[in-house]
């Protein structure tokens, strides 16, 4: 197929694109700058809110993974509606528009995410009443939107990969590890809360399967959560994180309830001064390393025909090979 990914500069979006490129797909990117892939990539620039852009890169394409989005903790209520809700509007219309046949919207489990701990679940509906921030509730209104628009010819199907890492990872990954070298680590509560994370190449191949199975009858107009399906503990991701990068383990400890009042301090502080950089505490991240949110698998491996090929533990291994090759 002739494929158009949405954001494919990034680590999941730059996996995406290598993985569907290496299974035989013609795969054009659209992104705000360059991002090198190498040929037979064709890079298309400008925004996802462009309906010029938009309907030249989807010319002629059977499919469309939509990863680009406004990725933050911090930040203006319109600046995710327009990007999130906006953009993903502008892309499906073009996506119809060009006879596109598939259409995989890559969400986030915080999209159903109340707050309150999740052990086991399956993919719930999303829901922006209940989101937390306006990350989450714009990306749970972007993925009602997509769902919506699936019809007989538009299969559309909602991905939702769960903390994705991997080396090269400069968010999630590059920000503990460099905490845990300035010694800077610290758990809330005691560190036991189970989550979920998904490695990078598995969440890339899950994304990939989706697409391949996107018009399946009992599959298309669903959402789908996709990890690892190996909880651990929070203490242990950190701990392996660190020492991976050459870091400190986290030994100090602050109890969650100041965790999460320091945080929505520091988020208030963010919103008044408008600082562009995101902040080392939010109440969501208080919220997140003290709750525990871990998925049951079985659904979503039936549906895409997928399981995980890469452990947790080879995962890890890899993270720390890369950084003593100075990755």
């Amino acid at each position: 197929m002739k494929v158009l990914v949405t954001g494919g500069r990034g680590l999941l979006g730059g996996a995406v694109v290598a993985e569907l490129t290496r299974r035989g797909h013609r795969v054009t990117v659209l992104q705000r700058s360059p991002a090198g892939h190498p040929e037979p990539v064709l890079e298309v620039l400008g925004e996802i809110t462009d309906t010029g852009t938009v309907a030249r890169a989807v010319d002629g394409c059977h499919a469309v993974v939509h990863l680009a989005a406004k990725v933050s903790m911090v930040g203006e209520a319109a600046d995710f509606e327009h990007v999130n809700v906006g953009g993903t509007a502008t892309v499906l219309s073009a996506a119809r528009d060009a006879g596109v046949q598939r259409f995989v919207q890559v969400s986030s489990p915080s999209v159903a995410h109340a707050g309150r701990p999740l052990v086991g679940a399956s993919a719930e509906p999303a829901d922006p009443r209940s989101a937390r921030g306006n990350y989450a509730r714009t990306k749970a209104q972007a993925e009602l939107l997509a769902l919506a628009a699936d019809t007989e010819g538009f299969s559309v199907m909602a991905v939702r990969p769960h903390l994705v890492w991997g080396p090269g990872d400069t968010q999630l990954i590059g920000r503990i590890a460099e905490r845990a070298r300035r010694g800077r680590l610290v758990l809330v509560d005691d560190g036991a809360a189970l989550i979920d994370t998904t490695y990078v190449d598995n969440a890339a191949d899950a994304i990939a399967q989706a697409l391949d199975h996107c018009a399946d009858g009992d599959v298309h107009g669903r959402p789908f959560v996709v990890s690892n399906g190996e909880p651990r503990t929070v203490v242990e991701i950190l701990t392996r994180v660190a020492l991976a990068a050459g870091g400190s383990p986290p030994t100090r400890h602050v109890p969650y309830p100041l965790a999460w009042a320091a945080g929505a301090v520091v988020e208030r502080a963010w919103e008044r001064s408008g600082r562009a950089e995101e902040p080392a505490l939010t109440a969501f991240i208080a919220e997140q390393l003290a709750t525990a949110h871990w998925f049951d698998q079985r659904e979503t491996r039936r549906a895409l025909h997928w399981q995980p090929a890469i452990g947790l533990d080879e995962g890890f291994r890899r993270l720390a090979a890369a950084w003593r090759a100075g990755g």
